[in-house]
């Protein structure tokens, strides 16, 4: 296959996934800006009103750390496939949990258990920030390796402990097993 067709083919189901991940959101009931009426390129509070609601927000680094697990993942478990089709399975995957995220059952569960008190689920346009922070973090994690993989995600967890008093780590740890004296930490 030649090197343009390749590269035609991955365009092409990259556009499948993303119009699947758009149909659901939108059957999902998601808007696609934030309600406020204004679009915002970042917005740096963790925890306001209009987090997850516009393009790029605190939480986005830690889907940049999603890439850099599914580079991990997709090398580990599909390694004899070529990079072009393990970064659609990345791609795939993102989409995959973004549909999940923006199930009433998370937003419920980010609601009740984490330091999201407020959460009413993503914009389509913050999940597409949400995807391309995924996408930009497989393509890091490409770029540096295991070993400072692994370094660049520890910085980011610590950073974002610091910063937001959240991280990945503690959002799935508070997800599924969730605990009271973190909650405490958490909220000051």
């Amino acid at each position: 296959m030649n090197y343009f067709h390749r590269y035609k083919v991955m365009l092409f189901v990259s556009f499948v996934i993303l119009v699947l991940w758009v149909s659901v959101l939108r059957l999902e009931g998601r808007f696609w800006f934030c309600s406020c009426g204004h679009f915002k390129l970042w917005i740096g509070e963790p925890c306001g009103s209009e987090t997850s609601q516009h393009f790029l927000d605190p939480y986005s680094f830690t889907h940049i750390l999603h890439g850099l697990i599914c580079c991990g993942i997709t090398a580990l478990l599909l390694g004899k496939m070529s990079v072009e089709k393990r970064f659609l399975a990345t791609l795939g995957m993102e989409a995959f949990w973004e549909m999940i995220e923006n199930t009433n059952f998370f937003i419920y569960r980010y609601r009740t258990e984490t330091l999201s008190l407020g959460y009413t689920g993503d914009t389509i346009i913050n999940s597409f920030g949400d995807i391309c922070c995924c996408c930009l973090g497989f393509i890091i994690a490409r770029r540096l390796g295991l070993k400072w993989s692994i370094v660049a995600y520890a910085i980011i967890e610590l950073a974002l402990l610091f910063w937001i008093k959240d991280s990945l780590t503690l959002n799935i740890l508070m997800l599924i097993y969730p605990i009271e004296a973190i909650k405490r930490w958490q909220l000051g």
